[in-house]
């Protein structure tokens, strides 16, 4: 089967670790947690570079901010406190030796040329350690806030399509011209060009059938959300599949929300705590502009999608000892996931934690080099 341009050769996937692992949501408010619990984490720069380097020394695979440009509302304001990501990256970039570097890019705020002489500049300064999750913007009121049209969803995607074709003959071509619905280029020029050839690491987080299609069809990975083993095989089946009919393999990516503890009642108590603490106005508001509140889920299930969103912004949880938070890893990897993005309450000291008591049980299970 064909590959997507680059990845087979990607260090990110060229790598003997068979699940790759990343730190998500740093750079913005509450990281992932919308809830009040009690927390050392602020998105400051001098977390974030501590954050990068101690991931860095524990052999942690990549780092993706959330591209956000307006908060949440409710008490805490949730994300509304935030770096920019191509500048966050660049940082990044220039104090870190190996550690893949993304931004979190949102097509309808960033004109193709632009994003693509950032991502083109942020290569060379990681040396080939850059790339782009690409979002088509789903959060109205940031989209009201430039000024710019929500479009209808799958009109999103065809714009995508455009942003990312343009991006990509910028990379890889020179002096061209395009014409489409939505954007024009002449005499597209971008020197210098990427570290990579042809172009970064591309991620797109598409669920809906037109996402999954233009993540099988343009993307190196899709960022999938998991709710169980079971529903989590048959969706990475099937984006898989996607790609498969496209002649192209396709990575997975999901979140993961981690509370570890020595004992699992004691995981469990925190997780208790950050769910009654819960930000409630800034989730509704999340919630209703996400389009999951549909009323079509039982109560139980509409309860457990709560709690995944206050403790991890939906992500997959983690809770328990350190044998379990490892076996759920292992969980995930059998799967078919190939990057895990992970979140924690208070960042910084839970993330050393996890790389004294996890990370070896990982390595012992075969799950990392």
């Amino acid at each position: 089967m064909a590959t997507p341009t680059g990845r087979a050769t990607h260090p990110l996937f060229a790598s003997e670790h068979r699940i790759k692992l990343g730190i998500f949501g740093s750079n913005v408010s509450n990281g992932c947690t919308i809830s009040t619990a009690e927390s050392s984490f602020r998105p400051t720069w001098e977390q974030n570079l501590a954050l990068a380097r101690q991931a860095e020394a524990l052999g942690f695979d990549l780092l993706v901010p959330v591209g956000r440009w307006k908060g949440f509302g409710g008490e805490t304001d949730f994300n509304g406190d935030c770096l920019e990501v191509y500048t966050w990256a660049a940082a990044l970039a220039a104090v870190t030796e190996r550690i893949h570097i993304f931004a979190t890019s949102h097509v309808p705020t960033v004109h193709p040329i632009l994003a693509a002489k950032q991502a083109a500049t942020i290569d060379r300064i990681s040396h080939g350690r850059f790339g782009i999750n690409v979002v088509c913007g789903w959060f109205t009121p940031e989209m009201e806030m430039f000024g710019v049209e929500q479009l209808p969803h799958d009109d999103r995607y065809a714009r995508a399509t455009e942003w990312i074709t343009v991006c990509k003959r910028l990379w890889q071509e020179q002096d061209f011209d395009y014409t489409g619905e939505y954007y024009r280029v002449r005499g597209g020029y971008l020197l210098p060009k990427p570290v990579q050839r042809p172009y970064p690491l591309l991620i797109n987080a598409g669920i809906s059938p037109a996402g999954i299609d233009y993540a099988a069809r343009e993307m190196d990975v899709n960022f999938s959300i998991v709710q169980t083993p079971d529903q989590g095989r048959e969706l990475i089946g099937h984006i898989r599949g996607k790609a498969a009919g496209y002649g192209r393999d396709i990575g997975i990516m999901t979140s993961a929300a981690v509370v570890c503890r020595d004992t699992e009642a004691e995981a469990r108590a925190v997780w208790d705590h950050i769910v009654a603490r819960g930000d409630y106005g800034a989730l509704d508001n999340l919630l209703t502009t996400f389009g999951v509140q549909s009323g079509s889920m039982t109560p139980e299930a509409a309860r457990a999608l709560t709690e995944r969103f206050i403790v991890g912004w939906g992500g997959y949880p983690l809770v328990g000892t350190p044998e379990q938070v490892a076996r759920g890893i292992g969980e995930l990897a059998d799967i078919g996931v190939d990057i895990l993005l992970l979140s924690w309450l208070d960042y910084l000291p839970e993330l050393d934690d996890f790389g004294e008591k996890v990370m070896p049980l990982l390595r012992e299970m075969g799950l990392r080099a």
